[in-house]
């Protein structure tokens, strides 16, 4: 089993979905997590960071719940400050935070392309940016941002969601040679089908999905933590799919 132990883990978005099935996953390997997001009470989308938190503590393990804007860089800077003044240190950090919009170009709304674009690229940038330094400190570790194979369907027309995404790769994808003589692992992963998250059906994402198409969020929470353990001696520089890492049974 992939062991963590001693290790501290980031992960933003992590109050309902992919992100809190991979903030259990880090703890179930013996990581102590921050569970970071803006979700402080339950609103329109169920999941909260304190009952993410609450469920990995009663399981045995460690985390706090910490409040972080990932569009905000004061709030990403003090999250990031609590999550090393709680555990004494950062290892691992995935940016998982993000926000849903396929809708096509000539109809997208300025502000839900501007959103895409702050969310799920600007807010990978801020944590990215504040998790660094830290990560140098403790002589290596690995940066894991989440994104989607939608990337690659350049066939199927082109939406926000998948434009920022795909930045967030590319950005990765250069910072794992800036980062190379750190020893820090720096990979992008996402799901090889996909996740019915309850962002993606309040997005209105929620059409009907044959099973075959569906993967369930654990995959990513046991493929992230395979990516956790990596430093730049590791696996670097990469585009992941879960069900690669985590073969389907």
């Amino acid at each position: 089993m992939t062991t963590l132990e001693g290790k501290v883990a980031f992960v933003a978005g992590a109050s309902r979905g992919i992100g809190a099935a991979i903030a259990r996953a880090l703890a179930e390997s013996g990581a102590a997590v921050a569970v970071a997001a803006r979700s402080e009470k339950e609103g329109r989308v169920p999941g909260t960071i304190g009952s993410v938190a609450g469920r990995i503590v009663d399981s045995g393990g460690r985390a706090v719940a910490v409040p972080c804007d990932v569009t905000d860089e004061e709030s990403v800077d003090a999250a990031i400050a609590t999550t090393v003044e709680e555990f004494g240190g950062l290892d691992i950090v995935v940016a998982n935070a993000g926000v849903l919009w396929l809708g096509p170009i000539d109809t997208t709304p300025l502000k839900r392309w501007q959103l895409c674009l702050d969310v799920n690229l600007t807010g990978v940038f801020l944590v990215t940016k504040a998790a660094i330094p830290h990560l140098r400190a403790r002589g290596g570790g690995s940066l894991i941002a989440v994104t989607t194979t939608g990337v690659d369907m350049i066939d199927r027309g082109s939406n926000a969601y998948w434009v920022s995404k795909s930045a967030v790769e590319r950005l990765y994808l250069g910072l794992a040679s800036d980062l190379s003589t750190d020893n820090i692992a720096v990979n992008c992963l996402s799901p090889s089908r996909i996740v019915l998250t309850e962002g993606w059906a309040a997005a209105g994402g929620g059409q009907k999905i044959p099973p075959e198409a569906i993967e369930p969020p654990e995959t990513m929470g046991r493929a992230a933590a395979l990516l956790a353990v990596q430093d730049a001696s590791g696996i670097t520089g990469t585009v992941q799919r879960s069900e690669i890492l985590v073969p389907r049974v």
